[in-house]
């Protein structure tokens, strides 16, 4: 098995989308840029998503307009529907991310629609995004639990995995977006999607509510999963999934694989001072120190 490890840093999206204050598309370039220069090959920037129901992303065009570009990088942007692919499509974008929870009620709050419906709106961005030669990426949501239902079937989270899967999704991120799961959980859904899905289809977007958040990683890395995603600093939220804590942060994940051997292309010392100018500015706004297990009130 590979010992490269592949990280998709979602910090500038998935970690800044809950802030209290808005973050200045300044700020925010700043944090990307450094995330680059400490090796970070794979960056979710953004979300076009509306600026009424989440304010702090409200600068996406601003932001796609303004990033530097560097050679081997790749930046995503999460689209909710054909409407916000077209206007991400409009900054050259290198790929586009695509949510879809395994429960109802959490795509009916999160999306505004049953998960029928909601696939069915993601049916027409692929259509768009295989036209354009776009790759794209799904995340399976409350595959482990769900803030809403509780457990979640494990067949629901198959199902969604193959509808993406078959459309052409190059890499699947399986989520614990409240942060419940365990390493036997961990264990043993994984099994069941390699069963399914080549190894290297297969990624895993954890949030550390319970401190688990590397422990399920570990057990990942046993049956050979190489991609994780993770956030500089720990942190991470959506307004739809009360009570979890933030993504697992990326200085700790690149720290224990390193730990173990495995190689990521990330200079740990830069990534740390990056995600340090952040949270010096977050503090300045009255935001909660990042640094850590960060407790967050809520999260994708």
């Amino acid at each position: 098995m590979s010992n490269f490890v592949k990280i998709m840093e979602v910090g500038p999206r998935d970690g800044l989308q809950n802030e209290k204050s808005f973050v200045p598309t300044e700020h925010k370039i700043a944090f990307i840029e450094g995330l680059v220069q400490a090796g970070m090959k794979r960056i979710e920037c953004t979300a076009f998503v509306s600026k009424r129901w989440i304010p702090p992303l409200a600068d996406h065009a601003e932001l796609a307009a303004a990033l530097p570009r560097h050679k081997g990088v790749s930046y995503a942007a999460l689209v909710p529907n054909l409407q916000g692919y077209e206007q991400a499509k409009k900054y050259n974008f290198n790929e586009v991310s695509l949510i879809l929870a395994a429960t109802q009620s959490h795509n009916q709050k999160n999306l505004n629609a049953s998960t029928e419906e909601a696939f069915e709106r993601y049916k027409l961005v692929i259509a768009q995004a295989k036209q354009d030669k776009m790759p794209f990426r799904a995340y399976i949501s409350c595959a482990f639990g769900c803030p809403y239902e509780g457990k979640t079937p494990v067949s629901e989270v198959l199902k969604w995995s193959r509808a993406f899967y078959d459309l052409g999704a190059y890499e699947l991120s399986i989520s614990d977006t409240i942060g419940v799961g365990n390493p036997k959980q961990t264990h043993e859904l994984v099994k069941l999607l390699l069963k399914e899905f080549s190894v290297d289809r297969v990624a895993l977007h954890l949030h550390d509510t319970h401190s688990m958040a590397l422990a399920n990683i570990y057990a990942a890395l046993e049956l050979g999963i190489r991609s994780f995603d993770s956030s500089a600093g720990g942190i991470g939220g959506c307004p739809y999934a009360p009570g979890a804590a933030g993504n697992v942060e990326t200085e700790s994940l690149v720290y224990m694989l390193h730990s173990m051997g495995f190689k990521t292309g990330v200079d740990l010392e830069a990534l740390r001072k990056t995600s340090q100018r952040l949270q010096e500015y977050l503090q300045t706004q009255g935001s909660p120190t990042i640094t850590g297990h960060a407790s967050r009130s809520v999260l994708r």
